[in-house]
């Protein structure tokens, strides 16, 4: 009898072919497929000896190859091309065969896309995979939505290449229909934000405190041993203490300071305001990542004044750590906060501490504290933010003074820091017994009639503000 695959993998680049590659290392026999056969091929005759690896020419051997109920993983752009390979191969798949979705699907695509294959009778699996090539290949974080029945015949494969952390499976159900994809989405959003502030504290240390590249490599190394111990501290100290062949000079002195970016940060800031939840740290990161590729505004606005920067003391290195552990708090409570508003709008019922779990290894955002985030969530599985758990409280109201002399010597010296500044604004606001939103209620019931509510009885309310300004019930 002919071998059966027990998963397909179709969209052989790096992460497509890194991922099966990694089902294959498991003893997981895994069709593969790429619109060009060549590159299907050339994974055979690299790679065939890590396993069993069932080549396809065509979509019908491909499909023709695979064990029921069929798990067919598609690894390929978002968006159109994402369209066709599923309107491509629904039609040679029955009835409780799944396709899973591993690219970064906005998760409102996700969602009509599940609806539709359902309808079919088919399974639809948006899936967030974090990690990056290495990821695919040596164990990631994952990510799936979809119905709980595809995660009984699809989960223990994912469980079983995923990341693990003290035995535990990086990857679980997230939810239904585009939770997978949504979660991931605001995976991507933190990382935005983490590595803006972990950018910023290198700009202060480097222009505020005089320090050199390698110096700075130093410092982040023993951070990385201690708090702020993560996968984005590790990697920064890498490219910090890197020199450019070519030139002899510090890696980081080389290259072009425009960053660029995907869009997943974007979708995380623009389905925030959709929701109505502010994710200013997210938001900042990607502003600034558009402020810094806009050469054109940025060589136009060279010559504007401002102060310069003198070196500051030593203490400085110290009060940057504290306010990149308190601005990473923020943003990770930012970004749960908005799973939790994501997961309440579209019921889909997601454990915040288990994705708290899911990401302590394999992806991007790694890092030691995310521990305490599982913790915080597993004594309270409503909590309303991480800023009120009995730890991160802890841990912010030490770090403040410090957070608050970082970010008035930066602002000081002119060296901006939207990151750690839109963090501990964002902070003061939750804290603030009264907003002047007041104010702003009052502007809006004065020019546009808006209404109003009191703080001492039930009730909205306008003033005649053009007439005697006499008070009414709206």
């Amino acid at each position: 009898m002919t071998e059966l695959a027990r998963i397909g993998v179709t969209g052989l680049a790096v992460m497509g072919r890194n991922l099966a590659r990694n089902l294959a290392r498991h003893g997981h026999p895994v069709a593969v497929h790429n619109r060009s056969y060549g590159r299907t091929k050339e994974l055979v005759e690299e790679f065939g000896h890590e396993g069993t690896f069932l080549p396809a020419e065509t979509a019908e051997q491909f499909v023709a190859s695979l064990e029921r109920p069929r798990r067919l993983v598609i690894m390929v752009k978002a968006g159109g091309p994402t369209d066709a390979v599923i309107d491509e191969f629904a039609p040679l798949l029955e009835p409780g065969d799944m396709i899973v979705d591993g690219g970064n699907a906005h998760f409102a695509d996700t969602r009509r896309r599940e609806q539709a294959l359902r309808e079919r009778g088919l399974h639809f699996v948006g899936t967030g995979i974090s990690g990056g090539e290495e990821g695919a290949l040596h164990g990631p974080s994952i990510m799936p939505g979809g119905s709980a029945e595809s995660y009984e015949a699809l989960g223990p494969l994912l469980e079983d290449i995923s990341a693990k952390v003290d035995g535990t499976p990086c990857c679980t159900h997230v939810g239904p229909d585009g939770a997978g994809h949504f979660v991931k989405m605001v995976h991507n959003g933190i990382e935005y934000a983490d590595m803006q502030l972990i950018a910023e504290a290198y700009d202060l240390l480097r222009r505020g405190a005089g320090r050199q590249p390698a110096e700075i490599a130093d410092i982040f190394r023993g951070w990385n041993e201690g708090r702020l111990g993560s996968y984005l501290i590790e990697i920064t100290s890498e490219v910090l203490a890197h020199t450019d062949a070519a030139t002899g000079k510090p890696f980081v002195d080389v290259v072009l300071d425009q960053a660029e970016q995907k869009g997943t940060g974007r979708w995380t800031v623009q389905i925030a305001l959709d929701l109505g939840v502010p994710v200013s740290g997210i938001a900042e990161a990607v502003f600034a990542r558009s402020l810094s590729g806009d050469a054109d505004l940025r060589s136009a606005a060279r010559g504007l004044p401002g102060p310069v920067p003198t070196g500051a003391s030593d203490v400085l290195v110290d009060d940057v750590e504290q306010a990149l552990y308190a601005s990473k708090i923020v943003a990770y409570a930012q970004g749960f906060n908005q799973i939790q508003a994501g997961s309440a709008e579209y019921n889909w019922n997601i454990d915040a501490g288990a994705m708290a779990t899911i990401w302590r290894g394999g992806c991007i955002i790694r890092a030691k504290f995310l521990d305490r985030i599982k913790a915080a969530y597993d004594g309270d599985p409503g909590l309303p933010s991480l800023l009120v758990d009995d730890h991160f409280q802890e841990a912010v109201r030490g770090a403040q003074d410090a957070w608050r002399r970082v970010v008035a010597t930066a602002t000081t010296m002119g060296i901006p820091v939207p990151g750690f500044s839109s963090a501990l604004a964002y902070y003061d606001g939750l804290r603030a017994e009264r907003l002047p939103a007041a104010l702003v209620q009052g502007q809006r019931d004065f020019f546009g009639a808006h209404t109003y509510r009191r703080v001492d009885r039930e009730g909205s309310f306008h003033v005649l503000w053009g007439g005697d300004r006499g008070e009414v019930t709206a």
